[in-house]
């Protein structure tokens, strides 16, 4: 009870300050380049833009992004899980409301600076969700959904999504804050990558003498199997055997970890998993 209380606590402490982080970017390096971020933000500033230019009236962020992320809600409450939805309707409510309350500051005007460390900024939050086990909204959920349902990496297909918005701001607005655009959200989803690894895959070659205790430390820690091969030493001419593990790249420290409890002996090698087909465990949200 104390434990849940404890991973809610810090899940709630995650999203309010990812959301006021990324409200500061907005206001801040977004604002000031007059730039598109990626997703659902992306598309709100671009409305907000369009309907100042055309009728000279500037409404809310707060009110268009929550309009706006009604269907990736729904589908997060049917597809994904109930309190992963919950935490990012919070994180989509408290963006909205910094941003709108927030004042805007000027820190540099180099746009190119901008792109690039607003972008590091905006993957950084966007991250600190993920890892907490929530989203930042939008395009997100639609990611995760993708990821789950086809056991990839998906974010690079929200791209697509960003393309269409920068097509459309680039024609309303100028191509030159469109092109620095995608540098912002090209560093974002650089950064993403990095520091958010649930949906990507190593894999593991083990040479031990244990290959039983070694599957199980795998299977008991991170859901999965192995494959267990047979082999010989060329140096001692002796029997090995290599299991073979893909894992989630999120968890491989920790495979890593009990492997060596089970066999302080094992030779380990850990490679970076391109493309995977077939069943492979992937728990799901709650």
């Amino acid at each position: 009870m104390k434990s849940s209380f404890k991973k809610h606590l810090l899940t709630v402490l995650a999203v309010t300050a990812a959301a006021f982080v990324m409200a500061v970017n907005k206001n801040t390096f977004v604002d000031t380049a007059g730039l598109y971020p990626g997703g659902v933000a992306g598309l709100t500033i671009l409305i907000q833009r369009f309907v100042s230019d055309s009728f000279h009236f500037m409404p809310p962020f707060t009110l268009i992004n929550l309009i706006l992320n009604s269907v990736p809600v729904y589908i997060g409450f049917r597809f994904i899980g109930k309190n992963f939805t919950l935490y990012s309707c919070l994180m989509i409510l408290l963006n909205s409301l910094f941003t709108d309350l927030l004042p805007s500051h000027i820190i540099t005007e180099d746009i190119l600076l901008i792109s690039i460390f607003g972008g590091i900024i905006q993957g950084a939050s966007v991250a600190l969700c993920l890892n907490a086990g929530t989203t930042s909204g939008g395009t997100d959920f639609i990611s995760i959904f993708l990821s789950e349902r086809r056991g990839v990496d998906s974010f690079s297909i929200i791209l697509l999504f960003d393309a269409g918005i920068l097509c459309v701001a680039g024609f309303l607005f100028g191509w030159d804050k469109a092109l620095y655009s995608i540098i912002f959200q090209y560093s974002s989803t650089a950064v993403i990558r990095v520091l958010y690894k649930k949906f990507q895959q190593s894999t593991l070659f083990i040479v031990t003498t244990k290959p039983v205790a070694v599957c199980n430390a795998i299977y008991n820690i991170s859901q999965h199997g192995a494959t267990v091969l047979e082999g010989k030493g060329s140096y001692e001419h002796c029997e090995r055997n290599v299991v073979y593990s893909v894992v989630s790249a999120a968890e491989s420290k920790k495979v890593i970890r009990v492997v060596r409890d089970a066999d302080p002996d094992a030779f380990i090698n850990e490679m970076k998993t391109q493309k995977l087909s077939g069943r492979f465990y992937q728990p799901k949200e709650q």
